[in-house]
């Protein structure tokens, strides 16, 4: 099955999921302001990449829809109301000439054509409440809806690709398209005709919040590469640039990298019971903090990867990155400063927990819904639906995290939006693992809870 430019540019923002475990040195050693600042310009500001739709696209896809949109010229707030509901995407919080954080304006490749690509903030760009944040993670994406309405719209096929996009809203396989982006380059980064085999197979995860970045050693999942690399956030740019190109970009790329390293988490915004959230943290303290750090004035993180056979989560994202993908990137100008480890541990990273709060669904896949399930893995559900929105009213206070609804084994609970179905029969979205919290009393787990919120 081949892959082409094409499809690998409609999916380069996917890549940030790998990209997104991100973790600069220490929180101490903050970054500089003008640096942060100009990386929130170009972060907020500018496309890296060409226009893979026309703006034709964008208005014509609402008629295609089971209940076609508003008129895009006669109501364009509406409609794009419409179009962020259908797809899962959130207001800017920024100026973006009336597209959805995610989307922004670029020219064609061929620099006369006029339309819009995805950006880093189609998976790093959420909302809870009805605020949005850059840096949140996006928990109602639907890529394989979005993907093949915008390619048709645009009167062009989905370019076929050898692995799954996403099957539930929220999810990203992020790591397979920096794989297929890395198959088709040599180690000088000059381009390939045909992929090289890379023996990887990942699944659809999770994408973690960019707040935590600034507290850790190392990024992505497994926590094998270093977070002094500005190079490896860059690797979603391999749709488009040349050798020549990448070393040009990389001093925006340091810039970029110090404004993650400087996003802060939202607070708790519900009230908070000080005395249960006071004998939660001795609770955590001695249960938890070992693997996710102290949390007060300051974060003492430990950057702890937890092996497999202890941590006992789904696998998939750590056995299904081959050795040899590995040794390839290190081989290119992505790994010659900061190589990933190959010698380490094999397991996964325990995240800090600032936050933590805003960031549900949880484990590296996003298969627990709440806090509360998290702490008691008896009773986690196989198949539920995910919230129709992020507004508040889907938000339970009790277990902090997303209201849910069981789906029972062989239904179809909401044909008109499939993909809020989580189902952990798919490969790499197992439930198990994390049991730590099971051996706890429910009384205890509701001061940890209460505890967590406070971070």
């Amino acid at each position: 099955m081949r892959i082409d430019d094409v499809g690998i540019r409609a999916g380069v923002a996917l890549t940030w999921l790998l990209l997104a475990a991100l973790a600069p040195t220490r929180a101490a050693d903050a970054p500089d302001p003008a640096a942060v600042e100009r990386g929130r310009r170009l972060m907020e500001g500018r496309q890296f990449l060409s226009a893979e739709w026309s703006d034709a696209a964008y208005k014509a896809v609402g008629r295609l829809w089971d209940e076609p949109g508003p008129d895009p010229d006669a109501d364009p707030e509406g409609y794009a109301r419409a179009f962020a509901g259908r797809y899962g995407f959130h207001p800017a919080p920024f100026p973006n000439d009336g597209l959805p954080m995610g989307l922004k304006r670029a020219e064609g490749a061929d620099g006369t054509a006029r339309g819009f690509q995805v950006d880093c903030l189609v998976c790093h760009g959420g909302s809870i409440g009805g605020k949005s944040y850059v840096g949140m993670p996006n928990t109602r994406i639907d890529y394989a809806g979005f993907f093949p309405d915008l390619f048709r719209a645009d009167g062009r096929p989905l370019p076929l690709l050898p692995f799954v996009l996403n099957t539930t809203r929220g999810t990203t396989n992020a790591g397979m398209f920096s794989m297929a982006l890395l198959s088709l380059r040599n180690p000088d980064l000059s381009r390939r005709v045909l992929p090289l085999p890379m023996g990887s197979n990942l699944p659809e995860l999770d994408a973690p919040a960019w707040w935590l970045l600034k507290y850790k050693e190392t990024m992505y999942h497994d926590g094998r590469t270093p977070a002094a690399s500005a190079r490896s956030i860059m690797q979603f740019l391999m749709a488009d640039k040349t050798a020549e190109e990448f070393r040009e970009l990389e001093p925006d790329f340091a810039d970029i990298h110090a404004y993650i390293r400087s996003i802060e988490a939202p607070k708790y915004p519900f009230p908070i019971d000080r005395a249960a959230a006071d004998r939660g943290r001795a609770v955590f303290e001695e249960s938890c903090a070992s693997c996710h750090g102290t949390h007060g004035d300051t974060v003492d993180y430990p950057n702890v990867v937890v092996p497999l056979d202890v941590i006992g989560t789904d696998p998939a994202r750590v056995t299904g990155m081959s050795d040899r993908a590995v040794e390839y990137y290190n081989s290119t100008w992505f790994g010659e400063k900061h190589p990933a480890d190959m010698t380490g541990e094999r397991g996964y990273q325990a995240p800090p927990l600032v936050g933590i709060w805003a960031s549900a669904p949880y484990l590296h896949n996003g298969s627990v819904p709440t806090l509360r399930l998290l702490l008691d893995s008896r009773s986690r559900p196989r198949r539920y639906l995910r919230p129709p929105s992020t507004d508040f009213e889907h938000y339970d206070t009790r277990d902090v995290g997303w209201k849910y609804v069981e789906a029972p084994e062989g239904e179809s609970p909401d044909p008109k939006d499939p993909r809020r179905l989580f189902d952990a029969s798919r490969y790499g979205l197992g439930i198990g693992g994390h049991a730590f919290g099971d051996k706890l009393e429910e009384a205890q787990r509701s001061d940890v809870i209460e505890y967590l919120k406070t971070l």
